[in-house]
C-alpha cells in the first residue's frame, strides 16, 4: 500500500471514530437525568465549564497565531498552517470532552441512584470515551490530511517536507492540551476548594 493510500486510510478512520464518538454522544443524551434539582446543579456546572472554556480559548487564539508566524517566519509557511491545523483539532476535541463530561456528571449520579454502580460506569465510561475517541480520531484526521496535501503537492523530498509539516500539526495539538490541562486544573481545583 502506497503512503498516499494510507494517509486517505487514516483520514477514513478518523472520520469514522468521530462517527462514533457522535453515537456515544447521542446514547448519553438520551439516558436519564434524575430530578429537577439534579438537572439544574447539572446545568449551571454546564454553563460554568462552557464558559471556562470559551474564556480560555479566547486567551488561547492570539497565542495560536503569534506562534503560527513565529513558526512561518523560521521554518515555513505549510508548518505554520499545519500547527494552526493541529491547534484547532485540539480544541475540537477539548469542547466534545467538555460537553460530554458534563452531560455525562448527572446521567451517572441519576444511574447510581436508580441502576447501580454497573450502569453508573457505563454512563461515565462512555462519557469519558467521547474525549478519547475525539482526541484519537481529530489526530488521525490531522495527520491523514498533512500528509495527504504533502504528498499531492510533488515536493522533491516529499519525507522531509512531510516530516517539517507533521511537527507543526503535533506541535499545535500539544501547545494547546498542554495550556487546557494547566488551566482546567486551576478550574477543577477551585471548584473541589469551593465544594470542600
Amino acid at each position: 500500500m502506497e503512503l498516499l493510500q494510507l494517509a486517505q486510510l487514516a483520514m477514513v478512520a478518523g472520520v469514522a471514530g468521530l462517527l462514533v464518538a457522535f453515537g456515544i454522544y447521542a446514547w448519553l443524551r438520551r439516558q436519564p437525568e434524575g430530578s429537577d434539582l439534579m438537572q439544574d446543579l447539572a446545568r449551571s456546572i454546564q454553563v460554568g465549564a462552557m464558559a471556562f472554556l470559551r474564556r480560555e480559548y479566547m486567551v488561547l487564539f492570539p497565542f495560536l497565531f503569534i506562534v503560527a508566524a513565529l513558526l512561518g517566519w523560521a521554518i515555513g509557511p505549510a508548518t505554520a498552517v499545519a500547527y494552526i491545523v493541529g491547534g484547532l483539532c485540539s480544541i475540537t476535541a477539548g469542547f466534545f470532552g467538555m460537553k460530554s463530561a458534563t452531560a455525562a456528571n448527572v446521567r451517572t449520579s441519576e444511574a447510581a441512584r436508580d441502576s447501580g454502580q454497573a450502569k453508573a460506569l457505563r454512563i461515565a465510561f462512555n462519557g469519558g470515551a467521547v474525549m478519547g475517541l475525539s482526541v484519537a480520531s481529530l489526530g488521525l484526521l490531522g495527520v491523514g490530511l498533512v500528509a495527504v496535501v504533502v504528498l499531492r503537492g510533488g515536493a522533491a523530498d516529499a519525507a522531509l517536507t512531510f516530516a517539517t509539516t507533521v511537527s507543526g500539526f503535533a506541535m499545535g495539538a500539544s501547545s494547546i492540551a498542554l495550556f487546557a490541562r494547566v488551566g482546567g486544573g486551576i478550574y477543577t481545583k477551585a471548584a473541589d476548594v469551593g465544594a470542600d
